[in-house]
C-alpha cells in the first residue's frame, strides 16, 4: 500500500513525524487524503499528558480532503470527491444505537482517539461517516464543520429558540464564536458574549455580537441584574466557576446548556440552586454532535451553513503549520501570547 507521513504521538509532549503505512481500507470504508486538520481541546491531553488509550496513536479528527480510494461495497461516493468526515464510529447495535443516538453508544471507536486519525497525508473512515463540502468551501474551512457541528448540537439541546429572545455565549473560543454564529443564524440578534481575551471579544463583535463583555473588567452578575437576565445561556469554556455561575444569569423557566467539558468539581451555591428550583430552569448537557440517521443534521447543516456563508470561519484560524512542524502547533495553541483561536495542520 505504500507509506505516508504522518504525526504520531510516542510519549508525552512526543509526536514524531515519521513514515507510517498508509491505512488499507475494508469493503464499505474509503480513504482520504487529507488537505487540513484543525487541532481540537481535546487532542492537547493527548499530545501534552499521555490522555492516550494507547501508543502509538495518530491524533486528529477535524479535517477535510479528497476521496482517493473507495471500499468495494460503497455506494454514492466516489474518488477525487471533496470531503469531511465524522469521527465517531458508533457500534450501531447497542440499545442506545439502536434508539437513534448514536452520541450515546456505549462501544464506539473514534478517529484521532481509539483508532489513527487525520494528523497524516491520508486517514481512512467509514463511508456512512463522509459528508461532502461544497466547491466554494475551502479545505481549511471544512476541516472546522466538525467543531461547527459541536456549536449546532448544543444551540438545538436548547429545543426551539423563540423569536425575540436573548442569549449568553459564556467563553470566546473557537466553539463559543461558533455557537454564537449558530444562534445568529437562526435569528437571534441579542448575544451576549463574554470571555476576559479583549483581542477575541472584538472578533465577536465584528461577526455580529449584540454585545462584549469582559469578566476580568466587570462584574458579570451585577450587570444582568441590572439590565436584565437572558433567554438561553450556553456555557463553552468549561470553567468550573462559569459553569456555577450560569444558572444565576438565565430568567426564570430560561435554558441552560453545558457545551464545554468540566475539568473540576462544580459547587452551586445554595441560592443558585434554588434559582434552578423555584425558577424551572431547563438545564441540559450537549454532548458531541451528533443524530439519527447518522451523523445527523448537525453535520448537513454545518455544511450548508458555509456553503451559505452564515458562518465564517477564516478568521477563526489564525495559525498554520505544515504536518512537519509537529508539536510547534501545540505549543502556539497553548502560548496565550499568540492569542490562537484555531490551530490547523495544512498539507504541502
Amino acid at each position: 500500500m505504500g507509506t505516508m507521513k504522518a504525526l504520531v504521538v510516542e510519549g508525552i509532549k512526543k509526536i514524531n513525524y515519521k513514515s507510517v503505512p498508509i491505512p488499507e481500507i475494508n469493503d464499505h470504508e474509503v480513504l482520504v487524503k487529507v488537505h487540513a486538520c484543525g487541532i481540537c481541546g481535546s487532542d492537547l491531553p493527548r499530545a501534552r499528558d499521555g490522555g492516550v488509550h494507547s501508543y502509538p496513536i495518530i491524533i486528529g479528527h477535524e479535517f477535510s480532503g479528497e476521496i482517493t480510494q473507495i471500499g468495494s461495497k460503497v455506494k454514492n461516493l466516489k474518488t477525487g470527491q471533496r470531503v469531511t468526515a465524522a469521527p465517531l464510529i458508533p457500534c450501531t447495535h447497542c440499545a442506545n444505537c439502536s434508539a437513534g443516538q448514536p452520541a450515546m453508544c456505549t462501544q464506539y471507536s473514534f478517529v484521532g482517539s481509539r483508532q489513527s486519525g487525520a494528523m497524516a497525508e491520508f486517514v481512512s473512515v467509514p463511508s456512512i461517516n463522509i459528508v461532502p463540502i461544497a466547491d466554494n468551501v475551502t479545505y481549511e474551512q471544512a476541516a472546522c464543520i466538525e467543531p461547527l457541528t459541536v456549536a449546532i448540537h448544543g444551540v438545538e439541546r436548547a429545543g426551539i429558540l423563540k423569536s425575540g429572545a436573548s442569549a449568553i455565549v459564556y467563553g470566546c473560543g473557537t466553539i463559543g464564536l461558533l455557537t454564537m454564529q449558530c444562534l445568529l443564524a437562526k435569528g437571534l440578534e441579542r448575544i451576549y458574549i463574554i470571555d476576559i481575551d479583549d483581542s477575541k471579544l472584538v472578533l465577536a463583535k465584528k461577526l455580529g455580537a449584540h454585545k462584549t463583555l469582559n469578566s476580568a473588567k466587570i462584574n458579570i452578575s451585577n450587570y444582568f441584574f441590572e439590565h436584565g437576565k437572558v433567554d438561553y445561556a450556553f456555557e463553552t469554556a468549561g470553567v468550573n466557576i462559569l459553569q456555577a455561575q450560569i444558572p444565576a444569569l438565565v430568567k426564570k423557566m430560561g435554558h441552560v446548556v453545558y457545551i464545554g467539558t468540566v475539568p473540576r468539581d462544580v459547587t452551586f451555591p445554595a441560592e443558585t440552586f434554588e434559582l434552578i428550583l423555584r425558577g424551572e430552569l431547563n438545564v441540559t448537557g450537549s454532548w458531541m454532535s451528533y443524530s439519527a440517521p447518522f451523523p445527523g443534521g448537525e453535520w448537513s447543516g454545518a455544511a450548508e451553513y458555509l456553503q451559505a456563508g452564515k458562518v465564517k470561519v477564516d478568521e477563526l484560524v489564525t495559525h498554520r503549520f505544515p504536518l512537519s512542524a509537529g508539536y510547534q502547533a501545540f505549543e502556539t495553541l497553548l502560548d496565550k501570547k499568540q492569542e490562537a483561536i484555531k490551530v490547523m495542520y495544512v498539507m504541502e
